[in-house]
């Protein structure tokens, strides 16, 4: 069974209300057991919301309490996407989950390359916070844009 973030299977759940509706992943899910997933609706926050970045670390720190994530506008939302990361980490105990694709880039989803806390559009090395919480429950995570 595969967990997928639901933007990418057309739900419109993107922070600006939009989805990010990709087709190859829809054709997988066409194909196999899978559960679709919005960490940052788990969590509380809604859609559409001010988009959000980690600031001041890593999504390990994150996780450790050692960095936050704030909105544009300055909102502290470390705690939503705690929750929602906690939230997608706890079907783990449910469902027979070996793996993840998630939504590039994303503060919560992103693997391998997110924002860098400065709500500019540049890229830095990183995970999302729910990706790094699943990846240290041993998932394997890609991202959409890997699927080719």
């Amino acid at each position: 069974m595969i967990l997928v973030s639901s933007c990418l299977c057309g739900e419109k759940c993107k922070y600006n209300g939009g989805d990010n509706k990709n087709e190859a992943v829809m054709t997988l899910c066409e194909r196999e057991p899978h559960i679709k997933v919005c960490p940052e609706v788990l969590g509380g926050l809604s859609t559409p919301r001010v988009p959000a970045e980690i600031i001041g670390g890593s999504a390990q720190d994150v996780l450790q309490g050692n960095a936050k994530i704030y909105t544009k506008t300055g909102m502290d939302v470390t705690a939503a996407f705690l929750k929602g990361a906690e939230k997608v980490v706890s079907l783990l105990e449910h469902y027979p989950i070996e793996k993840a694709i998630l939504k590039a880039k994303s503060p919560s989803c992103g693997k391998g390359k997110i924002y860098d806390g400065h709500f500019k559009g540049c890229l830095i090395e990183g995970n999302g916070v729910t990706a790094q919480a699943l990846m240290n429950k041993g998932i394997k995570v890609i991202t959409e844009e890997e699927l080719i």
